[in-house]
């Protein structure tokens, strides 16, 4: 039995980037095309097989242990992206400004996928979601320098709509206009952290 399910749900690339020095900045340099390795979009400085652990797993791993990179990319929601400006006030947001590797449009509540779902691109190359992306201060930074007084409100806006992680499991290229199918886990919802279960 196939562990997961192709869905009738699709997201269209809008936007391509990538970081090519985030010791210089956060902001990314637009692309129309990529290829994607298994170690993440070529010249992507976020991007190796292995990555120093950082705060977001501290309590897994002491901070600069050397772990597997499953935040290879910064996928981002064009909807979410658009409340996100609305709320703060923004008008619109650069998706260079987050850092992105990738915007797509058209699936709903994508923040909130099921972990370890695919993105698969027409050219088989196949993304897997790690785990919501939590906002944080560095895209604030950013936002402030091209739109002052605007910046701090980013990390509030942006709670429960920065997107999500992930890493390539099938290298490929990917374009703009490229429609991503996604494909879900087959497994239940876990019943563990429900009281009524234990």
């Amino acid at each position: 039995m196939p562990a997961l399910k192709p869905t009738e749900f699709q997201g269209r690339v809008v936007w391509l980037g990538r970081v090519p020095d985030r010791e210089a900045a956060l902001e990314a340099e637009a692309l129309d095309t990529a290829e994607l390795t298994f170690a993440g979009i070529a010249g992507e400085a976020h991007g190796g097989r292995t990555r120093p652990s950082c705060s977001r797993v501290v309590a897994q791993h002491p901070k600069g242990t050397e772990i597997a990179n499953v935040r290879q990319l910064s996928v981002l929601s064009a909807e979410e992206l658009a409340a996100i400006a609305t709320t703060m006030g923004a008008g619109a947001l650069d998706p260079a400004w987050l850092g992105a590797s990738l915007v797509i449009e058209g699936i709903a509540d994508f923040s909130h996928v099921p972990p370890s779902s695919r993105l698969q691109a027409p050219s088989g190359a196949t993304l897997v979601i790690d785990m919501e992306n939590r906002p944080c201060h560095l895209p604030a930074r950013v936002i402030e320098g091209h739109m002052p007084g605007i910046g701090g409100r980013f990390k509030a806006a942006a709670k429960g709509r920065r997107g999500v992680t992930a890493w390539v499991e099938r290298e490929g290229r990917i374009a703009l206009g490229d429609v991503l199918r996604l494909h879900v886990p087959d497994q239940p919802a876990w019943s563990g952290h429900d009281p009524m279960h234990r």
